[in-house]
């Protein structure tokens, strides 16, 4: 399954599976009261919530770009991944919540080994799926679908804590334990949910992302040519699984407007190539001045004014300065 059609049939078959989970861990519970169990079928209501909304972005995200939307809907990823991330934190605040009632009444679960058999087994197919989103969202650069691939995961290994704890208060009659293990569960979940709900914030407030931009710098360093004089004001910004950038690149102030573009078009040709994703460029061309000379590693330039001097490196931290580099700079 490729493209944004294969990402939203994968979304829907996950979504489809994760309500049958949900009556299976439901089930679980009604046979043997257990919060431990309680807990693990609260969150999978949220897997199945978070799997619509999931499902909905990912439809909204391979829509075209409109007259409303000039940069297209991937924003909207973001989104969704924030409203996940608040339904995680809220599930595990409910686990905490139901957990301190049972130790208070001092409820006990049982038909433990049932309750293990079902969950297990629900928890095994979670931990496929969640391996499989997990994949697929980060070979397409999808936070929905990696945010949903990692709850499912989170969820797995959960259950698989969860079959030890009812393994350990079964063969003790320990049945305070219940409530511990749901409590200790549920601050693992909203860790979780925290830390998705942190990266959608990210992406919806364009926060730069120094490892993606640094890969494409060091890209443009190894090929870099000497008519590309300067580099600065460099910037990332990420719309769903396409990438954003836009720079200033100073140029040789003599060149014809059709030779600085070629120049343009070979810079753009270089990004594109470093990067796994969609891409729209927008770089703007800045004709050199006599400041420039010191820097200019363009040995017969014919309109040279002074000696060059040293040659700026180009790296995450010089590239997004705002304003041109001179040798006094470096």
């Amino acid at each position: 399954m490729t493209g944004p059609r294969g990402s939203i049939r994968l979304q829907a078959w996950v979504l489809f599976i994760g309500m049958a989970i949900m009556a299976i861990k439901f089930l679980a519970w009604r046979l043997t009261g257990s919060d431990t169990i309680l807990s693990d079928a609260l969150e999978s209501i949220l897997n199945v919530t978070a799997g619509a909304f999931a499902l909905y972005s990912l439809w909204l995200t391979a829509r075209p770009r409109d007259r409303g939307h000039p940069y297209g809907h991937g924003k909207v990823e973001f989104i969704s991944a924030g409203i996940e991330g608040g339904l995680v934190m809220l599930t595990g605040v409910g686990i905490i919540w139901r957990a301190v009632g049972s130790l208070l009444a001092q409820q006990g679960p049982h038909h433990l080994e049932t309750g293990i058999l079902l969950t297990g087994s629900a928890g095994a197919i979670n931990l496929i799926m969640g391996l499989v989103l997990r994949r697929r969202g980060r070979a397409v650069h999808s936070i929905t679908m990696e945010a949903s691939g990692t709850h499912l995961l989170s969820d797995a290994w959960s259950t698989v804590a969860m079959v030890f704890g009812l393994l350990l208060i079964r063969f003790t009659d320990i049945h305070w334990l219940d409530q511990l293990f749901a409590m200790m569960f549920a601050i693992y979940i909203i860790y979780t949910g925290i830390r998705v709900f942190r990266r959608s914030v990210a992406g919806i407030m364009d926060e730069s992302d120094p490892a993606l931009e640094s890969e494409v710098i060091a890209a443009l360093e190894v090929v870099r040519q000497p008519r590309w004089i300067d580099l600065h004001n460099f910037r990332t910004i990420r719309y769903g699984p396409a990438l954003h950038i836009d720079c200033h690149v100073t140029l040789p102030w003599y060149l014809s407007l059709e030779e600085a573009h070629a120049e343009i078009v070979s810079m753009g040709e270089v990004v594109r190539a470093s990067c796994s994703r969609d891409v729209e460029l927008f770089m703007h061309m800045d004709p050199c001045v006599p400041g420039s000379c010191p820097i200019c590693i363009l040995t017969e330039c014919p309109k040279r004014r002074s000696p060059f001097i040293k040659r700026v490196e180009w790296t995450l931290d010089s590239v997004t300065a705002d304003s041109k580099h001179s040798a006094e700079q470096t």
